[in-house]
């Protein structure tokens, strides 16, 4: 993985929110268009449920996961601050996942009445919803306790650690960064 590339491999809605990490620019944003947004889908797609995979977002598609995104980005960094997540945010997250709700569609598979959870709707509010029910699903369980954000000091990534000891996102991202500083610190040559 390089330094520009989504990080991937956290839960879902953290792998969302971490679509926007900091380049020497600023914050960038690696799904602002259709064909971005169908890229890291592609990266995703064994983790996602049936209903949303390989579904073709259009432009149009984008604004409901972006409001997604910030939503629950929103709430997860007003809990990592020990603060009261935003209603707003909480009210958008559960809104996205109405837009789109989760039902069991029954068929007959020639001998057997089956249960396939499926979604309905346009590409974006789909995907919207898959994200959003993520969201709820890391908020309200043991696993947010265990997010936390990279200590490396240009990094805004948000990771739950296999160890107790991981500080930062990605041991090639911002571990090998820190590394360096702190071996260039202890090996600079006096001033004077």
């Amino acid at each position: 993985m390089d330094d520009h590339g989504p990080l991937v491999g956290e839960p879902l809605a953290l792998d969302l929110i971490n679509t926007r990490p900091i380049d020497p620019g600023g914050r960038t944003d690696l799904i602002d268009t259709p064909q971005r947004l169908a890229a890291w889908l592609a990266l995703q797609d064994d983790r996602m449920p049936a209903a949303a995979r390989g579904l073709t977002p259009g432009p149009a598609d984008l604004a409901a996961l972006h409001a997604v995104r910030a939503a629950a980005e929103a709430v997860v960094r007003a809990l990592l601050d020990n603060d009261e997540p935003p209603r707003s945010a909480l009210r958008d997250l559960t809104a996205a996942q109405r837009a789109a709700p989760s039902i069991r569609e029954l068929a007959w598979d020639g001998s057997l009445v089956t249960a396939e959870p499926c979604r309905t709707g346009p590409p974006g509010a789909v995907l919207a919803a898959v994200f959003a029910e993520a969201a709820a699903d890391l908020l309200t369980g043991s696993g947010m306790e265990k997010v936390r954000e990279c200590e490396a000091a240009d990094c805004v990534m948000l990771f739950q650690p296999a160890h107790p000891r991981r500080r930062w996102c990605s041991p090639t991202r911002c571990g090998n960064r820190a590394r360096v500083a702190r071996y260039y610190q202890r090996h600079k040559p006096p001033v004077g």
